[in-house]
């Protein structure tokens, strides 16, 4: 968890973008990459590097899941009906450690699958501590209420720096969240370009 929480200062400039949109984002300040010869690189970037960027983009997006759990996320999204990027995505936003994010419960989505893991969360009533849960639609995510004092959520709460999306209904007196439908790319409030389409390319080789 260290190790991920350090390396998100680096990866916005890494990855060419602002991740999450947060103002005080290291690349809005110096917008290449990291270390001696950063401001330095350039070159035509081969379709399989423009691939796996859009990989990283997204993984790190989600608080740099691991790749097996990644990969595993795709193989089913594409055993699945329906267009396998729009599913990637569905999947992807019905993590409950996404969804506790997307409510603005906690600042970050590193600081989701810690509050999860911690046991501050309940579904339909009964905790659950696992991340990557997947929340299917009309569950009811909730912040356990002694919880509901903690310095991070009251902040969160106030700031309320990310727009709820369409697919996810918001009960702010509850702390509660639903998802209403499933998850469209589209309807993503992503603060960044992503491209699902590239992912696709990247696993189909």
């Amino acid at each position: 968890m260290t190790k991920r929480v350090n390396a998100k200062k680096k990866f916005s400039r890494k990855l060419g973008g602002s991740l999450w949109g947060q103002a005080k984002d290291p690349y809005l300040k110096r917008n290449y990459k990291p270390g001696q010869h950063g401001a330095a690189s350039k070159g035509r970037v081969s379709d399989y590097g423009t691939q796996l960027k859009a990989k990283q983009r997204m993984k790190f997006y989600y608080g740099n899941i691991s790749e097996k759990q990644f990969s595993n996320t795709f193989a089913l999204a594409s055993s699945s009906k329906g267009d396998v990027s729009e599913n990637f995505i569905a999947l992807l936003e019905s993590r409950l450690d996404v969804v506790i994010y997307r409510a603005n419960f906690v600042p970050t989505v590193f600081a989701a699958r810690q509050f999860v893991s911690h046991k501050h969360v309940t579904v339909n009533g009964k905790i659950v501590n696992i991340a990557s849960y997947r929340v299917k639609i009309g569950d009811v995510v909730q912040v356990r209420e002694k919880s509901r004092k903690l310095a991070l959520v009251i902040d969160a709460q106030q700031k309320m720096e990310r727009d709820i999306p369409s697919y996810m209904m918001l009960d702010k007196d509850a702390f509660s969240a639903k998802l209403t439908e499933k998850p469209t790319f589209a309807e993503v409030p992503y603060a960044i370009e992503m491209q699902p389409q590239l992912i696709t390319e990247f696993y189909s080789r």
